[in-house]
């Protein structure tokens, strides 16, 4: 996987739109995020936690909090949607992506707020995660979730993400998509340049 300078977060920040044009800023976790991040998941109903943890989970246990908030920690990264919401800077969504040793591809999973879903948000999300997969090098993305889980089988279905069977559980099905872009090719501004430069970079020091 190509490498990020983690020194500075910030300049890995995106600003992408919801449906009806309201600004969504996705960025990574940091750990000053963690009693807010765990609050979001709180918040959430049972059954998006169901669909997003694949399991019962009332709240992240305090050492998987501590690898959410600590972007690259065992090649794993966590992002926040964050929208303006009277004044407060307010977490609407969070998605998470890593190398997968299995595969050497990029696994992720997502989640968008009760309140704020059917809005458009969890596919501009899904898109940045894409262009994010592509900029670290990787060839496939990919995610398991419920065959039940309505809601994101068809957003992973309107994204172009084809579906097979999960090697490993009867109840999941997992949904991948190959990426294969140059990264000239990369469809989001900040990640295609921030690709060339690291490509760039790698080519000067060799």
């Amino acid at each position: 996987m190509i490498a990020l300078r983690l020194d500075d977060l910030k300049q890995y920040s995106d600003v992408l739109r919801s449906r009806s044009g309201e600004k969504v800023t996705v960025r990574f976790v940091e750990p000053r995020d963690g009693e807010e991040l765990q609050s979001y998941f709180r918040s959430l109903s049972v059954g998006s936690r169901y669909n997003r943890f694949l399991g019962a989970m009332s709240e992240l246990p305090k050492p998987v909090l501590d690898h959410f908030t600590h972007a690259g920690l065992d090649d794993a990264f966590s992002v926040v949607a964050t929208m303006d919401v009277d004044g407060f800077e307010t977490i609407v969504g969070e998605g998470r992506y890593g190398f997968n040793d299995r595969s050497e591809n990029i696994e992720f999973g997502l989640s968008i707020d009760d309140r704020w879903q059917g809005h458009g948000i969890g596919s501009a999300l899904m898109k940045n995660l894409e262009c994010r997969a592509t900029a670290l090098g990787a060839g496939r993305l990919f995610g398991d979730t419920l065959r039940s889980n309505e809601v994101m089988i068809s957003l992973a279905r309107k994204s172009g993400f084809a579906f097979t069977r999960h090697p490993d559980d009867w109840k999941l099905v997992r949904f991948e998509k190959n990426l294969g872009h140059a990264p000239h090719e990369i469809p989001c501004a900040s990640w295609r340049l921030a690709a060339e430069s690291l490509v760039e970079s790698r080519a000067i020091a060799n």
